[in-house]
């Protein structure tokens, strides 16, 4: 198992070719100041230069998973606020969207797991994960009309991935609590579990027992067609295909099968 730390902030331990990326800032209920979202987008960058990893799951140290914004920190600082909110060269995101959006990103999927509090910031960057695995008590909230704002952290783009567009416009103009076991029945939790992060943990197991690169396309195929005409949305599964059906791990996977075996299979060969 190696560990890595990232701005004091968030810590990445690799085992069994899991990614456990902890949120670690619990005297402040894991609140997002700039280190703590800085941290998260390296923790991601350095995830993704690893094609052993399978999985990750992102989890918070403490009380919570995260309470959002900390805005008593990040006010504070003006000039990186609004450094914040500018995109550099081609990105699409800024810095308050890339915390959320890195996770989206990656090539493997990402398994959030919540207790305690998830609030505003917090929230969006659970929504971005491809799964949200939480305990029946946590509370949670679209938090940003307390404050007078909008979510602003990609949350546009996974609310309405989620939930009907009334559902949305409910939640973010009151702004108000609910917990996770009514967040499943909302749609916005995969599971609740008294344990979400052993359950977490039989999901990237799981996930694990199948071909790196297949998982890898099937993320991508999804997000890539989700919202796409048909003829663009069979153009990329068709291309995607293609693309496994050239690898070692699909022939590995296709040979275990026909001799009744687990099949081995080596690292992922390409980010799709």
């Amino acid at each position: 198992m190696t560990t890595q730390t990232f701005q004091n902030r968030v810590t990445l331990e690799k085992k069994n070719a899991i990614a456990y990326v902890t949120l670690n800032r619990a005297d402040k209920y894991n609140g997002l100041d700039f280190a703590m979202m800085e941290g998260l987008v390296e923790a991601a960058k350095a995830v993704r230069k690893d094609r052993e990893l399978r999985a990750v799951i992102l989890q918070g140290e403490g009380k919570a998973f995260c309470a959002g914004l900390d805005f008593g920190t990040v006010m504070k600082q003006p000039m990186k606020l609004l450094k914040g909110f500018t995109k550099y060269g081609v990105k699409k995101t800024n810095l308050f969207q890339q915390v959320c959006w890195c996770w989206r990103e990656l090539p493997i999927p990402v398994i959030a797991v919540l207790h305690g509090y998830c609030y505003g910031g917090g929230m969006q960057i659970a929504l971005a994960a491809d799964f949200r695995i939480s305990t029946p008590d946590c509370e949670m909230s679209i938090m940003e009309i307390k404050w007078g704002l909008i979510p602003d952290m990609t949350g546009t783009v996974t609310l309405r991935e989620l939930v009907p567009m009334d559902v949305a416009k409910e939640l973010t103009m009151t702004g108000r609590l609910f917990k996770g076991d009514e967040a499943k029945t909302l749609n916005l939790v995969t599971r609740v579990a008294e344990d979400p992060l052993a359950e977490a943990e039989k999901l990237a197991e799981a996930i694990k027992t199948r071909s790196p690169d297949g998982i890898s396309a099937a993320k991508s195929l999804f997000h890539q067609t989700w919202n796409a005409p048909q003829a663009q949305a069979f153009d990329v599964e068709s291309k995607l295909q293609f693309k496994l059906l050239r690898g070692k791990n699909y022939r590995r996977a296709l040979q275990a099968g026909q001799k009744k075996q687990a099949p081995q299979f080596s690292p992922r060969e390409r980010d799709y």
